[in-house]
């Protein structure tokens, strides 16, 4: 088994989010936390996840500050899993790979499930990434910078 090798002192944000959330599964839980899913059962069930992995995923995402647990909110003594401020912060990051999966991955007219505005029952539109003053940017448009003290009003 190839050992995971840590990228979190890496100066690419990229890698160190990919040392935290990188993980397939890891991804899929989180999916189904946006889903609703809140209990170790629910996320077993809906993922087809073994216990021993799905603990160790959950444990990873706890101590990461991803989720938080807290106690049933039906009162039972089972615990739940709650995304954290930090772990709601994902929703764009799933958004982006779920338009990205349904743009290149799916035939046309192929079914799947779809992402609608619960109030207007409408698909959610493409997300886009946007200059400060609203203009929308292709990634030839952007350029990386090597330090974030060269960046614009950082000093």
């Amino acid at each position: 088994m190839v050992k995971r090798v840590s990228q979190w002192n890496a100066g690419c944000p990229v890698a160190r989010s990919l040392d935290v959330i990188g993980d397939w599964w890891s991804l899929l839980i989180i999916r189904d936390a946006f889903d609703g899913s809140r209990r170790f059962g629910e996320f077993q069930s809906g993922l087809g996840i073994g216990k021993a992995v799905l603990a160790t995923r959950l444990r990873d995402l706890v101590e990461r500050g991803i989720f938080e647990t807290a106690p049933a909110s039906d009162g039972t003594a089972y615990r739940e899993y709650i995304l954290t401020a930090k772990g709601r912060g994902l929703f764009p990051v799933i958004v982006a790979l779920r338009q990205w999966g349904e743009d290149h991955l799916f035939a046309p007219g192929e079914k799947r499930s779809l992402l609608v505005d619960r109030e207007k029952g409408a698909p959610i539109a493409q997300l886009e990434v946007r200059s400060r003053d609203g203009r929308s940017l292709a990634w030839f448009d952007t350029q990386v910078l090597a330090e974030s003290s060269c960046l614009p009003g950082s000093r």
